[in-house]
């Protein structure tokens, strides 16, 4: 078994692993810096901190995977700890393991980066978070170390390593939480971007897996499994790589589409107009069906929400008698938030959908299995079957700029700036302002409404803005003011 972890203080002109072990995870350029040696090490100091007999380990699709892998299993044996490989998944494939076997896991991936990098999401058994707060500073902190001195004598029986295929069991699993088998007929595309839902939604989707066909017409886009990225960026946040998603739902006269990102944990969807719905109005649409569900059972749910989706959210979980919590951006505050408020559902704007039933875990097929479920349940007055831009309609009554980022020579300089003019001066009117994470400027309760967001990058000197209005008008308004005072001196979008 690992001993026990041992804090390691960091001296001038030793390794150091700042630049790739970030807050949430590992994410580096493949091989410089992040080399298989880095790997081993990662590996044997992810043995010691998380402890266990046996890790899980997936990896996407990109071409240094198969190396990191080796190497980082290497590393874990070492410690005296079994290793299960499960091959080629998704991240929330990697999950389902981790929380099926009750085992740590390893998921070898870099979501949406381009295709020379590569990284690793790590969990605790069950699928439960491994960041800065729960263990990935003392990994960091001993594989520096570890590449500095060498790894530890090796444990005196070293793990082994076994193969274990758990796509059917995974697509099984989704199956059991939402039944689509009754539904009217659809037509899917789905673009997988080259990336793992490729792979993961013929299974799930389809009978790749083994299991009955579903009323489904799945158009492929981009199912080869490339980590080349030949088509476009995994990366379905920018609009630019949604273009051939919403051209091919128009020309195939597709009831709906679905782009997820590189490691298929993100699902992004667009209605049979070939427009965008939002993620806010997904968060909401899933999240009534899991309200419902919940009060039927004759509990009280809980749903979270980051601070950067829509005022809809809060405002139509609240009306069907759900509690919905604020959170800051991001998967480790959002899982935390899930597990302590026991959550039936929780959303980003990025997204990112987390499910208790999935063991307080993202994942985007079972978000798109659920938007599928309500698309073809939905029925105009008529009893005709409604499209999805009918549906969505209802979860997106306001109006919201996206997120704009801009480059900034001096961050705290501009942020004053805007608190200057919205917060500080006495015409500013009646606001409210909360820094749970960034400023948050609000004029929901008065006369126009609107709200905004900014924050800055935690990796570059970025500030990033969302604002959202109950009209346009209002909205371009406030965005164009904000960007003004955030551009004064010459800075720009990146």
């Amino acid at each position: 078994m690992p001993g026990a972890p041992r804090a390691v203080s960091r001296l001038p002109g030793v390794t150091s692993l700042a630049s790739l072990i970030k807050a949430y995870d590992v994410r580096g350029v493949t091989p410089d810096p992040f080399s298989p040696a880095v790997a081993r090490a990662i590996g044997a100091a992810f043995a010691e901190v998380v402890g266990g007999p046996r890790v899980v380990i997936g990896q996407d699709m990109r071409p240094s995977g198969p190396e990191l892998v080796a190497a980082f299993a290497e590393g874990v044996t070492s410690r005296g700890v079994d290793v299960v490989r499960i091959g080629l998944c998704s991240t929330d494939g990697l999950y389902h393991a981790s929380g099926a076997l009750d085992v740590p896991g390893a998921m070898f991936t870099a979501s949406h980066n381009p295709a020379e990098y590569n990284g690793i999401k790590m969990c605790h058994a069950g699928a439960r978070p491994v960041g800065q707060d729960t263990g990935l500073t003392e990994i960091r902190r001993l594989a520096e170390s570890y590449l500095d001195d060498g790894l530890p004598a090796p444990a005196a029986t070293r793990g082994t390593v076994s193969d274990h295929e758990m796509l059917a069991e995974y697509a099984a699993f989704l199956r059991g939480l939402v039944d689509l088998s009754g539904l009217r007929p659809l037509k899917v595309v789905v673009d997988a971007g080259n990336g793992m839902a490729g792979l993961t939604a013929p299974a799930v989707l389809g009978e790749a897996a083994g299991l009955p066909a579903l009323p489904l017409d799945v158009v492929p886009l981009f199912f080869e499994l490339d980590g080349s990225f030949p088509n476009h960026e995994a990366n379905p946040l920018e609009p630019a790589n949604l273009i051939d998603l919403q051209a091919a739902v128009v020309a195939n006269g597709a009831d709906i589409g679905l782009a997820f990102d590189g490691d298929a944990d993100r699902c992004f969807v667009i209605d049979e107009r070939g427009a965008a719905v939002s993620p806010s109005a997904i968060t909401a649409l899933v999240g009534l069906r899991e309200v419902a569900r919940e009060r039927a059972a004759g509990r009280t749910p809980t749903v979270i929400r980051n601070l950067i989706t829509s005022a809809a959210v809060p405002d139509l979980l609240e009306a069907a008698g759900a509690r919905v919590v604020r959170t800051r951006v991001g998967h480790s505050f959002i899982k935390a938030q899930m597990a302590e408020h026991d959550a039936v559902f929780g959303g980003e704007h990025s997204a990112h959908y987390y499910f208790r039933d999935f063991f307080f875990a993202d994942t985007g097929m079972l978000a798109a299995m659920h938007v599928l479920a309500a698309l073809g349940e939905a029925r105009r007055a008529d009893g005709s079957g409604a499209t999805l831009s009918e549906l969505a309609e209802a979860y997106e009554p306001y109006v919201a700029s996206g997120e704009i980022n801009s480059r900034v020579a001096d961050v705290a300089a501009a942020r004053q700036r805007v608190v200057d003019a919205y917060v500080t001066r006495e015409e500013a009117g009646p606001v409210t302002v909360d820094e749970l994470d960034g400023l948050t400027v609000s004029h929901w309760d008065g006369q126009p409404r609107w709200w905004f967001n900014l924050r800055a990058s935690n990796t570059e000197p970025l500030l990033r803005l969302n604002v959202e209005a109950a009209d346009e008008d209002v909205m371009e308004k406030v965005r164009d003011d904000v960007l003004s005072l955030v551009r004064q001196d010459g800075e720009e979008q990146p």
